[in-house]
């Protein structure tokens, strides 16, 4: 069992071959922001967890805060067949490493996995976002 402030060797920054894939991956999510992505891809913020052959399974996309330290992290998937295998922890994991500040996040309320996991690595719930999602409120998490 690594320790969790080890860094997940499966855990790189994009490149741009990746983009496609990581494009495929986004459609997981409730309300992805294909422009923030874009603008993540060019600025080389995106990171990826990859499979033994090198393929990309799942991605995170952290957004620096403009008038403070720290960053919001705006999209976090994994591809279904690679859930449970602790990917979104290495990537989350890499980016509180490198964090130079508090890192907020948002997630569905019935989210349970990803709300355990985020409760697990220190995050605690700041906020409640009234009808954020389509289907409902977001919950608002920070890491200080």
């Amino acid at each position: 069992m690594s320790h969790s402030t080890d860094p997940d060797p499966r855990v790189r920054v994009a490149k741009p071959a990746d983009t496609t894939r990581i494009r495929d991956l986004q459609s997981h999510l409730r309300q992805p922001s294909t422009d923030l992505l874009e603008y993540g891809l060019v600025a080389g913020d995106v990171l990826v967890s990859v499979d033994q052959a090198g393929g990309v399974v799942g991605y995170l996309l952290p957004v620096d805060a403009p008038n403070r330290s720290g960053c919001h992290l705006a999209e976090l998937v994994v591809d279904p067949g690679f859930r449970r295998e602790g990917r979104a922890r290495g990537l989350l994991s890499a980016v509180l490493r490198d964090a130079d500040g508090p890192v907020t996040l948002q997630a569905h309320p019935e989210n349970d996995p990803a709300l355990s996991l985020y409760d697990s690595l220190g995050f605690i719930v700041v906020d409640r976002r009234a009808d954020a999602y389509a289907d409902g409120d977001a919950l608002v998490l920070r890491h200080e």
